[in-house]
């Protein structure tokens, strides 16, 4: 599912566009200034650069924009558009709603895009798939993304 949410950065609206996955794991994350064809075509192009290759299906909401750029980037995928399909694009949005509360805001675009990069990564890692919702699958499931936390950052045991 691809969705886009308004960010207000000093004043001035911002779109967070995000694509996530069937489990609500974030593909990929930009800022933009607009919410026109040509922020979602840089998404798509973005997301088929660090995929590889095109999705089955691209779920969207009712923003015109997203069809458009698909018949220009990936013609040949499906593409589904219904208010309640993208439940999961939308529900990706509340955790960064809830640190950017926290923070305070954000102070430039670039900021945000650089915290959202890492912040979808890390809660990529940390938190379990929606599928394996059990005391033992989630005890599991943290030893090993802490695991793979200590392994990439060098820390110590």
């Amino acid at each position: 599912p691809l969705d886009e949410v308004v960010i207000s950065i000093a004043g001035r609206k911002h779109w967070l566009w995000r694509a996530v996955d069937q489990d609500g794991y974030g593909l990929n994350e930009i800022v933009q200034s607009r919410s026109d064809t040509k922020a979602a075509k840089r998404l798509l192009i973005s997301l088929l650069k660090k995929a590889g290759m095109p999705p089955k299906r691209i779920i969207t909401d009712k923003l015109r924009s997203y069809g458009a750029a698909k018949r220009e980037v990936m013609p040949a995928v499906e593409h589904r558009s219904h208010k309640s399909l993208n439940n999961r694009a939308e529900n990706s949005h509340l955790p960064l709603r809830k640190r950017e509360r926290t923070m305070q805001g954000f102070r430039s675009p670039g900021s945000l895009q650089r915290f959202i990069s890492i912040f979808s990564a890390l809660r990529n890692l940390f938190v379990i798939p929606p599928h394996k919702r059990s005391a033992l699958a989630t005890h599991i499931h943290r030893i090993r993304a802490m695991a793979h936390w200590k392994a990439v950052t060098g820390a110590a045991a």
